[in-house]
C-alpha cells in the first residue's frame, strides 16, 4: 500500500505564489507516476500535472502551463507543486495521486489508485 499526505495549502492574493508538498510512504519503490489534481466548487475532478519515476517531461495541463511546476526528491516518493501567478481561478481543494502501474494518458483519474486527502488553496482577487 501507498499513503500519501499532501501540506502548504493556504489563502493568497491573485498573482501570488505557493508550494505544495506530496510525501508518500510505504511501498514507494512501486511507484511509477504522480500527479496533482483539483476540484473546485460544482465542479469535477481536473488533472493539474504529472511527474514519472522513469524521468520523462512533466506533463501540465493548459490550465495551469507557464505557471505551475511539478518536482521530485528521494526518488519520486516526495512531490511538490509549485504555483505561480496564481489567479482567482486556481482555488480548489488540490490533491496528490500515484500509481504503482506504467501509464499512457497522462491524467486519467481512474488510473490513479492512491490518494491523499486534499488541501485547500484559495486565491482571492
Amino acid at each position: 500500500q501507498i499513503q500519501l499526505v499532501e501540506s502548504g495549502g493556504g489563502s493568497v492574493q491573485a498573482g501570488g505564489s505557493l508550494r505544495l508538498s506530496c510525501v508518500a510512504s510505504g511501498n514507494t519503490d512501486s511507484i511509477r507516476h504522480m500527479a496533482w489534481f483539483r476540484q473546485a466548487p460544482g465542479k469535477k475532478r481536473e488533472g493539474v500535472a504529472r511527474i514519472s519515476s522513469g524521468g520523462s517531461t512533466p506533463y501540465y495541463a493548459d490550465s495551469v502551463k507557464g505557471r505551475f511546476t511539478i518536482s521530485q526528491e528521494r526518488g519520486i516518493s516526495t512531490v511538490y507543486l509549485q504555483m505561480s501567478n496564481l489567479i482567482v481561478e486556481d482555488t480548489a481543494i488540490y490533491y496528490c495521486a500515484a500509481t504503482d502501474r506504467r501509464i499512457i494518458w497522462p491524467l486519467q483519474e481512474p488510473d490513479f489508485a492512491y490518494w491523499g486527502q486534499g488541501t485547500q488553496v484559495t486565491v482571492s482577487s
